[in-house]
């Protein structure tokens, strides 16, 4: 009884131990290369799969997820003999199981010594300059010889990235040197360029206004013109109504003419500047006799025209002398 006992739990032991070589679960992102006797057979994809049991067995677990790999720091040197320290990191993904699997021997370590080698080839084939400069052309350079020299592999090289270049102290001294002129530079230059900017726009401002004020004058010139022509025009009218009232005998139109005459240059005379003291006439009445005059000087100018001129007497015939008689 003992015995079949042992004997049936040793039999189970060994279906639960063919079950698991049989049935293998793939998880996802992997891959599993089955072997027959030693030889690729297939590829187990993720999910379960079944095997041979005693005649086939797993071969190779894949990654099939992108993975980084990481490119230790060298020493470079670049084509004008300047010392550089490179690193960097690469990105690569299987696209094939089995190539990865049995066509190189542990893949990240092939990948990063590629990447390194090709890293003092490109780097070394560039002045200092270049390689501070033209980190992009380098990763391209890079990617195109690393994802061609992969390919056989089955890996797919996505991205190469340089992480750290450092150059030399007494070059980075000298670039923190130059950096700083430069900067120096521009700040001088762009403090020119505003100086330069606010004089144009400063004559710019000066210019309008001077055009503004000529605009201005010629506007004021016009007006002032046009209010002494209408003066002149209404002073001509006056002058023909004052006319016109001397010749009709008006004595109210000339004694308002003469007085407005003699009020404007007294006025003229007060406001000189020249002209410190202004004698007034204590007696303003002879203004008013001398108008006065003047009307009864214009009355009889008129009452002359009006009147005919008698015609003269005629004179006597005269008689002709007679000598003396002896």
């Amino acid at each position: 009884m003992d015995v079949l006992t042992i004997f049936a739990g040793v039999l189970l032991l060994l279906a639960i131990a063919l079950l698991f070589s049989v049935i293998k679960i793939v998880p996802q992102g992997r891959e599993f290369t089955v072997e027959r006797f030693g030889k690729y057979t297939k590829t187990l994809s993720p999910g379960i799969g079944f095997l041979t049991p005693f005649v086939e067995r797993v071969g190779k677990r894949m990654n099939m997820m992108e993975q980084v790999l990481d490119v230790p720091t060298q020493e470079v040197i670049t084509k004008d003999n300047a010392m550089v320290r490179v690193d960097g990191i690469v990105f690569i993904q299987v696209m094939d199981a089995a190539r990865a699997a049995y066509r190189v021997d542990d893949l990240p370590y092939a990948i990063s010594q590629l990447c390194m080698t090709n890293l003092r080839t490109v780097v070394g084939s560039m002045e200092l300059d270049e390689v501070l400069s033209q980190r992009d052309s380098i990763n391209t350079r890079l990617l195109h010889v690393i994802d061609a020299a992969t390919e056989p592999w089955g890996v797919k090289v996505n991205r190469i990235e340089i992480k750290d270049l450092t150059p030399p102290t007494d070059v980075t001294n000298a670039m923190a040197r130059q950096m700083k002129a430069e900067r120096e530079r521009r700040a001088v230059v762009t403090e020119a360029d505003g100086e330069k900017q606010a004089a144009i726009t400063r004559a710019e401002g000066a210019k309008q206004a001077a055009i503004l004020e000529s605009e201005g004058r010629k506007e004021a010139a016009f007006r002032d013109a046009e209010a002494r022509e209408r003066e002149a025009e209404a002073e001509a009218r006056a002058t023909a109504m004052v006319s016109e009232a001397i010749a009709r005998g008006d004595v109210n139109a000339i004694n308002y003419f003469v007085a407005q005459k003699y009020v404007e240059a007294f006025a003229e005379l007060a406001r000189s500047p020249q002209q410190r003291t202004v004698i007034v006439p204590a007696e303003m009445g002879a203004l008013v006799g001398t108008i006065a005059g003047i009307g009864e000087m214009v009355n009889l100018a008129k009452g002359q025209q009006q009147e005919p001129t008698p015609p003269r007497p005629a004179a006597a015939p005269r008689r002709p002398s007679v000598p003396p008689t002896a």
